[in-house]
């Protein structure tokens, strides 16, 4: 293990809390202090699967294996199809739903889902869980910050008549559920 491994770990993994950071802030027609509140959360749930997968991980490694990719599936599956139906309801339900703090939960453990397995990577250099986790947290809320911040300005230049914004989010949620669900179990 060492440094250039951890940081090219951190920006993969925080790949998918950018996309969705992005979608977020193309719903937003100005920066919010919740850009913030939400690369804090996807953050911290970055920082916390790691070492969750670290000790529990021999404990629980088969159903790790197993289930893991289908929670994410459903989960990120569920949100996408929400956010793809409330697109078409109307922009004030799809607002209010959008920024809930179980919703940014749910999506930031969704999209962690992933980061708990990598914990099981460090069990033998446990010295370096420490510094990875900080490393992986710090990576995935900058990520999340600017793509959320990307988002809010391509979103000023999109109009409802051009494309739904919300539809394209859940869309690339429920590709991001498949596509953990497909590395998992089609490798």
């Amino acid at each position: 293990m060492n440094w250039l491994n951890i940081i090219l770990m951190g920006i993969g993994l925080a790949m998918d809390c950018c996309a969705i950071s992005i979608i977020q802030g193309m719903t937003q027609k100005s920066w919010h202090s919740r850009a913030l509140l939400m690369a804090l959360i996807f953050g911290c749930f970055h920082m916390g699967m790691p070492v969750i997968g670290f000790y529990a991980g021999q404990l629980f490694i088969d159903f790790l294996q197993l289930y893991i990719p289908w929670i994410a599936l459903v989960l990120l599956g569920f949100i996408g199809g929400k956010m793809m139906w409330e697109s078409y309801r109307g922009e004030k339900a799809h607002k209010d739903a959008n920024w809930r703090i179980v919703h940014l939960l749910i999506l930031a453990f969704a999209t962690s889902i992933d980061v708990l397995t990598t914990g099981l990577l460090f069990a033998p250099y446990p010295n370096w869980l420490l510094p990875a986790i900080l490393t992986i947290g710090g990576i995935t809320a900058a990520f999340s910050l600017g793509g959320y911040l990307v988002g809010v300005q391509f979103g000023k230049h999109m109009t409802k008549r051009q494309v739904r914004i919300e539809a394209i989010g859940g869309l690339v949620l429920l590709l991001l559920g498949l596509k953990i669900w497909a590395e998992n179990y089609l490798n």
